[in-house]
Parts: C-alpha cells; structure tokens; sequence
C-alpha cells in the first residue's frame, strides 16, 4: 500500500470539510477510541467550529451529511459536541486486504523522501567484554537499522568502538608490568613486531579491571597511564603495535558476541579512526576563534542565554595533551561527513549520556561542521533487576552479556523440551527452536517497552507463550505455517470476502501496518511496531478461534480465509523479521 488507510479516510473525509466550506485539514481521522460504536473517527469538527464560529454539533451534521454519499462508508454517525464516527462497508474492506495480499511488502510504509544515514549503535570498549548495557544499544539500534531500511532510507550502521581515550594507556601500562621485556617497550627497537598478540582476549578481561582499579587507586599509576595515552595517541610504535593487538583480538570477540545476537554493523571503525581527522578540526577551530584554555585544557564553550541549566564547555583536548570523546566525536563527525554525506546521524546510546551529546552536537553546529538539528541522540533506558535499579552482579559490576544470554537460553532450552519432547522433534530441531524461542523473548521484551523507559529484566515473564512476548508471537506465526501447509495451496487471485466480525476485524487489523510502521520510523520508537505485531497475532487467534478455514465448505471462503492467513503470516514475519526475531519452522 503507497498511502494508508489512515490517510485515505483523511482524505476523503478532508474533502467532505472543503465541500462545506472549511479547511480539509480538519478531516484527519484516526481509529476510533469507541470499537464498539466504529472503527474510525474524526474529531475536526470542534475545531472547524471554533474558526469558523459555528455550533460544533451543526456542522459535524454537515459533514455527515455529505459522507453519507460515500460508497466506502457503511455509517456515518455523530457523537457528543460533534465527533464524526465513521463505518467501513466490508466490500471496501475486502478491496484493501486484497490490496495488502497482492503487495510484496504486505503494506510496509514507504517514505516519501528516503534519506541517507548514519546509525551509532554499538559502543563497546576494546578489552572489554560486552555486558547487559550494550544489549539495548545494539537490539534497538539493529531494529531501527531494518525499519529504515524497510522504509527506503540508506542506513549505514557504526559500531563506533572505543578503542582510543585512557584504558588504552591503562592497559599499556598494566601489561609493561606483567610481561615487561616484550619488544613493544623498548624504544630502541626498530621491528619488526611480532604478528602474534602477546595477549588473548581473556588477558585482556582480567588486564582491564585490575589496570583500572590500580589507576583508581595510585595517582602515580593515573598519570604514567595518561602519558601512555599521550604517546600512544603521538604515535610511538611500540605503543601502536600492541594497541593493534587489542584491537583485534577485542573484535574477534566482539564479531562473535554480536553474531549471537543477530546484530551486524557496515563499519567496524573506532575512535583512532577519526584520530586523523584532529588536527585539521582543531587548526578550523583555531581559525574560527572557538578554542579556548580553560585550567590547562582547551575547551570549546557551548552554554546559550537562553539555556535553563548549566551546560559544561566541551573538553577538546586534557591538561596532558590526550584526546578526549569530544574531540573524537566531532572528527568522527567530521570522517562521517566527507565519507558518507549523510541527511542523518543517529546515536543509539544510553539516555545517561544526553549532555555528552548535547555539548558535541551544540559544538559542531556552532563551528559549522553539521548542523545540529542533524544529529539525534536516541536515548534509552535501563535494564534493571526486580529491585528496580540497573541490573549488575552481587559486586556491583555491570552484568556480563553472555551471562544474560545464557540464562536466558538455559530458561528457553527448559520450556521447549518440557512443551515438545515426545513430539517428533529432532535434538538438532529442539535447539534451533530453543535458540530462536529465546531470542525472540530476549529481543521482544527489550524491544516492546518504550525505547526511553526502563524495564525489570523478567526470565519467566518474558519466556511465556502467553500475553504479549515474543514467544507467543513465534507461536501465532508458527500456527499460520501450519494452516497453509495443511491447505497444500493458496489462490492469490481469489477475491477476499468478508462475512464475519473476525475476518473484518483480521483485515483492519493488517491495514494498521503502513501506519504504525510510518509512526515507529517518524518516532524512532521499535515498540510501536512490537504493539503492532501483537495486535495482529491477536486477531489472527480471534479469526481461527471464529472462522472455519480449511474445512469451510464454501470454497470461495475457504480461499478468501487461506489468503487472508497467508497475508497476515508474511505481514508478522516481515514484522518480526524487522525486529531482529527469526521464526522456527514449526514448534
């Protein structure tokens, strides 16, 4: 569908408000907040009247009057002041749903003006294995990622790995002290370095907390890791040699992490790839006048008149010399820019980090880089344990991700075997379900509460076949693969033909897709989409609950409630393909 029934019922409506001599502004419809008296609604009459100093009531009954004319509309009926409620006839509806049926995206919103962009979604630290704080950052970013794409726009998505400011010095320094005669730290050495990492990716995750604790604790120890990262950002080769060595160990890991979640990134750059893009950026800020000293460090200041609260000026570059995230961040700007040209930059990050971002989108529109009306920061909340607060471990760390993930795939592996062991399954085919079943309650459960909310990370909950999860999802999808393929065929010329309350409320249901698809790109909110999806597994359980299909005797019927489960089935697994969820063959 290229224009929603939404928008289609606006139009209409909207001309019936011109026909009387007002604005067809006003005749923006929207389902109705009263199912059980219409399906849609219009509420423009209240503010025709006040413009047009006429009685509400009166002039609802105008516009009525005139909509009673259509063929579309089985009734047309006023309630209170003047509130336009508006019935479909089942041919006009039949007409949609094989609209729907014959388009390859099932109704799947197109923009008018796809953009290109850039898409920050990932975050991780070199050295460090992922925990429960990147879930939403990649799950929410990787979603947006699809639904954009979906809707026509050229999405490029960043990891943006951390791979450059002080635990980089922090680890230097902690590995001198463990294996000091490595080659790496004599500065008489002239290479070549070795090819193979003196350190594997489980070095590096016990190096890393303790090289942090130490600098923590020793100021000596701070400052010889800054000086590290001055030199190492100066270029020393020792210092670079094995910070490539980190690198890639970390991404080795990293690609495996993320695999398992079903995330994906076009770009594995990190903050030492827009290193060489500092120098021209502080020579522009030079020339521009906006650099400034500040205790030692230069700092770009970024606070307005108007400014409510106190906005901190963006630290460029540290009393030592090093390169600070700000500086990072407006050359990566920079890099994306001359790279890429996107319309768009979009920063899927923890909502904790909003001054960050505010002071480097201010910065960049202030020195002309890219404008800051460009630049999102996608905020999210947290995930918390069942004392309401960010989930950690009994120490008080941010919770390992494999933790996570394979709590939640031991609960998954336990309800599939209990549900369907002794049922034919294959031990290979019970661990593809379990694999996806846990997946989709992982994903599901983040992805259906409101991307700026926190949530109570819920195993059992989230694991149920019943309510609103991605398991019983999996189930609803699963259910149609098995209709269709004891039909053996669908006829997809058959006409669709409406005569009971299910099917009609199955085909409204389906045409809700374009809009809510249009409201989660507009809004950058996945959830709009997950309410989407349970909304049409529910009617789809109302229409096989209601209506006969494969053993309807009328056979028009019976091919008009098979392409309608066809229809539904594509359109849920397009929905949930978006979403990141993978849907078994059968369970």
């Amino acid at each position: 569908m290229t224009v929603s029934l939404i928008d289609r019922l606006s139009g209409l409506v909207g001309n019936a408000f011109a026909e009387a001599g007002l604005d067809a502004g006003f005749g923006k419809v929207q389902v109705s907040d009263r199912p059980d008296l219409a399906q849609f609604q219009c509420n423009g009459a209240l503010a025709a009247a006040k413009q047009a100093k006429q009685n509400p009531r009166a002039l609802g009954e105008q516009v009525a009057a005139i909509l009673e004319k259509r063929d579309e509309l089985a009734d047309v009926s006023l309630a209170g002041p003047g509130f336009i409620n508006l019935t479909l006839t089942d041919a006009y509806l039949a007409g949609i749903a094989d609209e729907i049926a014959g388009d390859d995206r099932t109704g799947a919103w197109v923009s008018p003006a796809p953009k290109t962009l850039v898409m920050d979604y990932g975050g991780p630290n070199v050295a460090k294995p992922l925990h429960v704080g990147h879930l939403r950052s990649a799950i929410i970013g990787e979603s947006l990622k699809r639904l954009m794409r979906l809707a026509g726009d050229d999405v490029t998505g960043d990891i943006h790995l951390g791979d450059w400011g002080k635990q980089m010095g922090q680890l230097l320094m902690q590995v001198k002290r463990e294996m000091p005669d490595l080659p790496y730290f004599d500065e008489s050495f002239d290479g070549p370095y070795p090819a193979q990492s003196p350190v594997t990716l489980e070095d590096l995750a016990r190096i890393y907390p303790v090289a942090s604790a130490v600098c923590k604790a020793d100021k000596e120890r701070n400052d010889e890791a800054r000086r590290a990262t001055s030199d190492l950002q100066a270029g020393r080769p020792g210092y670079r040699a094995l910070w490539q060595h980190f690198v890639r160990v970390s991404q080795e890991g990293l690609r495996r992490e993320y695999a398992d979640l079903g995330v994906t990134f076009d770009l594995w750059k990190g903050e030492a790839d827009a290193h060489p893009f500092i120098a021209p950026l502080i020579e522009q800020l030079e020339a521009q006048d906006i650099l400034e000293e500040s205790e030692g460090a230069r700092v770009i200041r970024v606070a307005r008149e108007d400014d409510k609260k106190e906005i901190p000026p963006l630290i460029m570059i540290s009393q030592d010399g090093s390169v600070l995230y700000g500086s990072t961040d407006l050359a990566t700007i920079m890099d994306r820019k001359q790279s890429l040209d996107p319309d768009l930059i979009l920063y899927v990050v923890d909502a904790r980090q909003s001054q960050h971002f505010e002071q480097v989108f201010r910065a960049s529109d202030k020195m002309g880089l890219f404008p800051e009306e460009r630049l999102e920061h996608l905020g999210f909340g947290t995930i918390n344990g069942p004392d309401n607060k960010p989930y950690k471990t009994r120490e008080g760390d941010a919770l390992p991700l494999r933790v996570l993930l394979d709590q939640m795939k031991a609960g998954a592996i336990d309800r599939v075997t209990a549900s369907l062991s002794g049922k034919g399954y294959s031990s290979e085919e019970l661990a593809d379900i379990s694999a996806k079943v846990g997946m989709a309650a992982l994903k599901f459960a983040d992805l259906s509460n409101p991307r700026t909310t926190n949530y109570i990370f819920d195993l059992d909950k989230f694991l149920s076949f019943e309510g609103k999860t991605g398991p019983y999802l999996l189930y609803a999808t699963v259910r149609i693969k098995s209709v269709l393929e004891k039909a053996g065929s669908v006829i997809d010329d058959a006409p669709v033909m409406i005569v009971e309350a299910a099917e009609r409320d199955l085909v409204l249901a389906l045409a809700g897709f374009t809009p809510a698809m249009q409201a989660a790109c507009d809004k950058r909110m996945p959830h709009i989409l997950c309410d989407h999806a349970y909304t049409l597994a529910q009617a789809f359980s109302k229409f096989y609950a209601n209506c006969r299909i494969n053993d309807e005797a009328d056979d028009g019927l019976r091919q008009s409630r098979l392409k309608l489960a066809a229809t539904t089935g594509r359109q849920l697994e397009l929905v949930l393909a978006t979403l990141g969820i993978d849907v078994p063959e059968r369970m």
